[in-house]
């Protein structure tokens, strides 16, 4: 039985490295990271996405670009995932606060399942408002 004891104790372990990555989780590290290639992996094939006031319904490679441009003006140093919903198996919503070298924005991320996957259908930078 002794023997028994530390192989019960890893058995949560495993669990814990096969679990998926969270999609909000993984959303918020690319947008810390700046990292736009991979970031735009996970668009829809087009996204509607504001940047401070500007929308419009780009393509995967056009809102690819405009997030670039956006991270050129504003490094971004930290992202904190401030509200999600994942309630809805089909539709997840999040409210990161990223931080950059230029100030405090709130980034609003729709992601819908697409065949399984989660795709990011909608993404907003918004200044943050101070109180």
């Amino acid at each position: 039985m002794k023997l028994l004891y530390p192989y019960v104790l890893l058995i949560p372990l495993l669990f814990t490295f096969a679990t998926p990555a969270d999609v909000i989780d993984r959303t918020a590290e690319l947008l810390k990271d700046g990292n736009t290639r991979e970031l735009a992996a996970t668009f829809s094939s087009s996204i509607e996405m504001t940047i401070l006031g500007e929308d419009n319904v780009y393509s995967n490679t056009q809102a690819e670009q405009a997030l670039a441009d956006f991270f050129k003006r504003c490094q971004p140093h930290s992202a904190k995932v401030l509200h999600r919903i994942t309630s809805n198996a089909h539709y997840q919503y999040a409210v990161i606060i990223l931080t950059t070298s230029n100030g405090i924005y709130r980034t609003c991320v729709s992601l819908k399942s697409v065949n399984g996957k989660f795709e990011v259908n909608e993404l907003r930078i918004e200044a943050e408002k101070t109180k």
